[in-house]
This record gives C-alpha cells, sequence and structure tokens, in this order.
C-alpha cells in the first residue's frame, strides 16, 4: 500500500472518500459494477441474505462527496474488495471510519439558543468597540454584520455579547434573538456543522422537524425566509472561517449580526471588521482590581501596572491573576514577578487557548512562531524572519500572514511583527519542546551573520541595537554548549 493512501489524517466524510477514491485508482481503477460483484461475492461467502445485498447505484454513492449518512459495513466491504482482502489494510481505513463518523457526530452537536448568555454590563474599558459595533449594527437601518477578530482571551465574546444585549434591550420582547456557539477553536472536537446549527435555528423558530428541508442550502433559504423583516439579532460566536458563517447570516433588512472570531474574516466583504485590541494600561489595572476585589489590593498602581504589563493586557489573563490574588490572600503583590505571573496565566487558561489557535496554523507558520521567541529585538520585519526560519521571503510572508490572521502576532508599524507577550512566553516554552537542538542552533547563527552583515548595518546604531546584539551572542554561545531540553533560551535572552 503506497504511503500516499492515509485514511488516518481524513478529518471530514468528504476527506475519508477522496481517499477511498484514491485507494480505486490503486487498485487498478475497477468499475463499479464490479466493486458490486466482489462486494456480493464476499457477502454471499459471509453467509449474509441476497436482500442485504447492495445494489449498483448504491456502491457508487460510496464514492460520492456531500453523503450525510454513509453505510458503515458497505464502506469497509468496498474498502476489503480494493485492498484486496488485506485485513491489516480494512484495520487501519476501519479505525479512520470510526475517527470519522465520531467527528460528524461531534461537529453536529450544536450549542444555540433563542435568547441571549449573560454578559457582563459594563466590560473594562470596551466603550469605543462597543459604541463602534453598534453604530456599524444599526446605520441607515440597513441590514449590519460586524465581525469582532481578535486574539485568543481579548474579549471578544464578552464585549459581542454586551452589544447584543443592549441591541435587544431596545426590540420589541417578540423580535427574534439567536445565538449559537460554532466553537471555531474550541480544544478538542470539530467546529459544529452548519447544516445542524441551521437545523437548530428552525426549530427554535418554531418549525417541526418534517419541515425542515435537508441540505445547507434550502435550510438557509427557509431560515432567511422567516427572519426576513423581523429585525433579528443574531450572534454567531467563535467562527472558524468564512464558509462556516455565510448560511447562517439573516441578510434580511434590519437584522443585526455579531460574529466573532480569532481569524480575520476577510472574505466577508459586506462586513464590519473591527479588531478587538488589548486593553489600555489604566483599564487593565480596574480589571486586576474588579477581579481580585476592591478590599484584596492596596492603592499600588505601580505594582499592577507592572503586573498588567507582563500579561499583554491580556483579558483571560488579567482574570486569571486577579481571581489568583483573590484565592491567596498570604500572596503580596511583590510576589507576583514576571516569571510567576505568566506561568500562571498560561497554566489557568491562556495555553491552552493559545495551543487551539497554534493548531491551526500549517507546520511552517508553527516553526516561525517558535523561532521568533528566540529574536532578541522581540521584533522583526519579513527579510529578518526569513533569515531566521531559512527560508525565501514569499514563504516567510505566507507564514507572517497566517501568524497575523490569527492574530498571534502584531504589526506595531508596517512591515514590522512582535508576538505579544504571551504568545512569546508560549512559544518559548514550545522552542524547546519542538525544534530540534541543531535547528536552533543554525537559526540563531544565521541571524547573528544577519545582524552583522551589510543588511543590518544601519539598524545596528538603532537605540537597543547593540544590548540586543549582545544579547543575541550569549544566546548563540548557549545554543552551542547546551541542549535546548535543559535550559530555556528566554532566560539567555532577557539575561
Amino acid at each position: 500500500m503506497p504511503q500516499v493512501l492515509d485514511p488516518g489524517k481524513a478529518r471530514t466524510l468528504d476527506e475519508f472518500v477522496a481517499e477511498l477514491r484514491l485507494l480505486k485508482a490503486w487498485a487498478g481503477n475497477p468499475s463499479i459494477t464490479e466493486i458490486t460483484r466482489r462486494v456480493h461475492r464476499d457477502w454471499q461467502r459471509a453467509g449474509r441474505p441476497c436482500s442485504e445485498w447492495p445494489a449498483r447505484s448504491t456502491v457508487g454513492n460510496c464514492f460520492r462527496l456531500g453523503r450525510r449518512r454513509p453505510n458503515h459495513d458497505l464502506l469497509l466491504a468496498v474498502v476489503r474488495t480494493l485492498a484486496d482482502g488485506d485485513e491489516a489494510t480494512v484495520a487501519v481505513w476501519r479505525q479512520a471510519l470510526r475517527t470519522v463518523l465520531g467527528e460528524a457526530e461531534a461537529a453536529a452537536r450544536v450549542t444555540a439558543y433563542d435568547r441571549l448568555p449573560a454578559a457582563p454590563s459594563s466590560p473594562v474599558g470596551r466603550y469605543r468597540p462597543a459604541s463602534d459595533a453598534e453604530s456599524a449594527l444599526t446605520a441607515g437601518g440597513r441590514s449590519g454584520v460586524v465581525v469582532l477578530e481578535g486574539a485568543a482571551g481579548i474579549g471578544k465574546t464578552a464585549l459581542a455579547l454586551h452589544v447584543a444585549h443592549r441591541l435587544a434591550a431596545r426590540e420589541r420582547a417578540e423580535t427574534p434573538v439567536l445565538f449559537a456557539d460554532l466553537r471555531g477553536f474550541a480544544p478538542n472536537g470539530p467546529a459544529a456543522d452548519t447544516a445542524a446549527v441551521l437545523e437548530t435555528f428552525l426549530r427554535l423558530l418554531g418549525v417541526t422537524g418534517d419541515r425542515i428541508p435537508h441540505g445547507v442550502d434550502a435550510r438557509a433559504a427557509l431560515y432567511r425566509r422567516l427572519l426576513a423583516g423581523t429585525g433579528a439579532t443574531v450572534v454567531l460566536d467563535d467562527a472558524p472561517d468564512e464558509a462556516h458563517v455565510r448560511a447562517l447570516l439573516p441578510g434580511g433588512r434590519g437584522c443585526r449580526t455579531l460574529i466573532t472570531s480569532r481569524r480575520a474574516l476577510r472574505a466577508l466583504p459586506a462586513a464590519t471588521r473591527l479588531t478587538v485590541p488589548p486593553l489600555a494600561p489604566d483599564d487593565s489595572v480596574e480589571l486586576l482590581r474588579r477581579t481580585a476585589g476592591a478590599d484584596r489590593l492596596t492603592t499600588d498602581a505601580t505594582a499592577l501596572g507592572r503586573i498588567a504589563d507582563d500579561l499583554g493586557h491580556l483579558p483571560l489573563a488579567l482574570t486569571v491573576i486577579g481571581r489568583h490574588m483573590r484565592e491567596h490572600p498570604g500572596w503580596t503583590l511583590d510576589d507576583y514577578d514576571r516569571e510567576p505571573v505568566i506561568t500562571l496565566a498560561l497554566e489557568d487558561g491562556v495555553r491552552g487557548a493559545l495551543a487551539a489557535s497554534d493548531a491551526r496554523l500549517t507546520a511552517g507558520a508553527r516553526k516561525l512562531l517558535r523561532l521568533l521567541a528566540l529574536h532578541p529585538l522581540h521584533r522583526t520585519d519579513t527579510l529578518g524572519a526569513a533569515v531566521l526560519a531559512g527560508e525565501r521571503e514569499q514563504t516567510v510572508r505566507e507564514h507572517l500572514d497566517a501568524l497575523s490572521g490569527l492574530h498571534l502576532l502584531v504589526e506595531p508599524e508596517p512591515g514590522w511583527f512582535r508576538p505579544h507577550a504571551l504568545v512569546r512566553a508560549y512559544a518559548e516554552e514550545r522552542v524547546c519542546i519542538d525544534v530540534p537542538g541543531t535547528s536552533i542552533r543554525q537559526a540563531l547563527g544565521r541571524v547573528l551573520a544577519h545582524c552583522r552583515g551589510a543588511h543590518s548595518r544601519d539598524r545596528a546604531h538603532a537605540p537597543g541595537a547593540r544590548p540586543a546584539l549582545r544579547r543575541l551572542d550569549r544566546a548563540a554561545a548557549w545554543a552551542e554548549a547546551v541542549r535546548p531540553r535543559e535550559g530555556s533560551a528566554a532566560r539567555v535572552l532577557a539575561a
């Protein structure tokens, strides 16, 4: 069996069928009639009655994309005939099919309501983005679609629900309100199936099961007819990409749709895209105070500001540390140094959120993210990233676009990129686990040569460049002397 045939990489039924088509080609591309004859022969030998033998058209459907309810036994029977009865091969395909069907079942489980989940009445530091979102949704009474994009843990869902509650409060009680968690970046399991979300929405709108049509397009058409002219508010939380939300947009005049996503949804031209930023320093301190409790914290705004800076002003991380402060009265503010603060934030949810975004990257973009943790300037342009990765600039540009699209990198000025403080800490953890020591030493050597070469002479006069080169020298020496798993690049670069 050639290595190109790998049913284990299939995550959807369509991907499984695509692998099955390759297996058919590998087996000499027998006709559907011939495959049907072989299945009949095998089932006859197994003692199965003629009434169970599949028709030719049924066997042909095994190779058709877009199926919803596959015949498990028949698919494996087809595999067995194409693999010439090799049971080891059949076992691999059986396990792959079980995985695919489990994913399909998980995707069909939908969290959707005809009401809005609770939300903070006044999210800290979000007056401006909330106002911008409301204005975009209500401008001119037209159908409005707003996408709130941003990094993991930046507070997109809380902001969307806050805005949606404000809009719903102005409407009549009978105005439809719909909410769905699309699980686009859930750490476990697949994203919610669009057809299943539509089915749930239709049931919430009063459509009985026997009137719900099959297929996404037919369900979307009925969904839009029911919402036309109602002024409905729809919240689609944690969208994985544009394809998952297009069919869920009401489309009718006066309806409002709020979408949240970690990904930049550039292919929704009718939508207003708003990037949710980290909190301002004063707002970060206020969130720490609110979470920890006013009686828990002193008035040492300087110490709180330092903690907020270490956390990159990320609301999820600030909430984690505020809760830790409330639950550990024996800790003073001086105990919250950078290392324990970042470790606590990563341990209590931030690492899992970042890992879910990380899992959506290509192998090249994932490796570049880890190598960026070694860069002494904490930021880089495309050329510097290409030197670090040892790849062509065009390829690295694609990696940087992917990382920026998931808000794992920010662009503080055009052409320059840097990871968020906690993204960098996550990458520092992973680089010593995922990147071989040889690759780390080679990357540091390339960057050192680049920083000292003709391309960087002009930059060497910039403030902070000489200390950065000294840090890079120490990092290169460490990379030569110490195996990566025995130490942390972060400690060397911060020394």
